[in-house]
């Protein structure tokens, strides 16, 4: 069994197209994937603590991904992952999945971004600016280059002026500092938001253009929108058929199904639109996989013998 650090991992280099390309494949794949609800466990002694258990399988790689979040930690999320050969049963490696959890966030971000959003889009609004607005950064970049682009972001502590000089060689890239939600959200052709805790909606209605796309990548602060938007989308239904206002959604599909042409996606420019990508391991196993391709031959080798015949207690 082989064992993949976060440092093995960054010295790999994955290209940003690279990220983009494994997630479309994962999202216009889902479908052939065997993949288990979530299980989380919030422990009612300890706040803000949570270990969500992720199983999946997919093609030659199957595994489990662990998220734990301990508030007083730092960083307070961490994840690890178990690969498995699908064929034999193998455990093939124990990786830090860290790295490819914001990378692979990022790039579904990115996806529903390009499926979604308005073919002219050029200004986004960005609130919560940790390392998945980064990765989203990073790979939109990358592919969208052909155009001048602002970028609205959200002032916290000094965040905004951090992801400002991290992409400041972007010469098609104008960032511009807003004091408060609605200033994000106002006129914008996309709205990004990666913050961590939101204990009430974010932006009233009126702030919406028609148009607009909003993508929360962790659900939180737009619940309002589940009520006057006209489609809903999301990576799995099994991930939002609970929410307070499932029923009411005017419109509701997966991004896979949009993907495949079996649902339509943005039928015009006037359409206000949805998008809940909570996240499924199944982009996880895959990037893993691709992982574990790059460094069959290079990753420690640990010794780990199970029992080669039956035993006997």
């Amino acid at each position: 069994m082989k064992i993949i650090t976060h440092q093995d991992i960054l010295n790999l280099n994955i290209t940003p197209s690279e990220a983009y390309d494994w997630s479309e494949f994962v999202i216009k794949n889902k479908n052939t994937a065997i993949l288990p609800p979530k299980i989380s466990i919030k422990p009612d002694t300890m706040e803000g603590v949570f270990c969500n258990v992720m199983p999946c399988y997919f093609g030659d790689f199957g595994g489990v991904k662990m998220v734990t979040r301990y508030p007083d930690r730092a960083p307070s999320l961490d994840s690890q992952l178990m690969l498995l050969d699908t064929k034999t049963g193998v455990t093939k490696a124990l990786i830090d999945a860290n790295f490819i959890t914001a990378l692979r966030t990022g790039a579904v971000c990115v996806h529903s971004l390009l499926q979604f959003a308005v073919k002219d889009f050029s200004t986004i609004g960005m609130m919560g600016l940790g390392n998945v607005a980064r990765a989203t950064a990073i790979i939109l970049f990358d592919k969208v280059n052909d155009r001048k682009l602002t970028v609205k972001l959200l002032k916290f502590n000094d965040e905004h002026q951090l992801f400002a000089d991290r992409f400041k060689d972007y010469d098609n890239v104008e960032f511009k500092f807003c004091d408060t939600a609605e200033e994000v959200v106002d006129g914008s052709d996309v709205v990004i938001s990666a913050v961590t805790y939101a204990g009430q909606n974010l932006c009233e209605d009126k702030y919406f253009k028609p148009g607009v796309v909003v993508i929360p990548v962790h659900t939180l602060g737009f619940t309002n929108c589940d009520l006057f938007f006209d489609k809903v989308f999301a990576d799995d239904y099994g991930h939002v058929k609970h929410f307070k206002y499932f029923d009411k959604f005017k419109s509701f599909a997966e991004v896979s199904d949009v993907v495949n042409g079996l649902k339509p996606g943005r039928e015009n420019d006037e359409e206000r639109i949805l998008v809940y990508n909570i996240g499924i391991a199944l982009h996880d196993i895959y990037y893993a996989g691709q992982i574990y391709g790059k460094m069959e031959n290079s990753a420690t080798e640990v010794e780990f013998l199970p029992p080669t015949e039956r035993f006997w207690l």
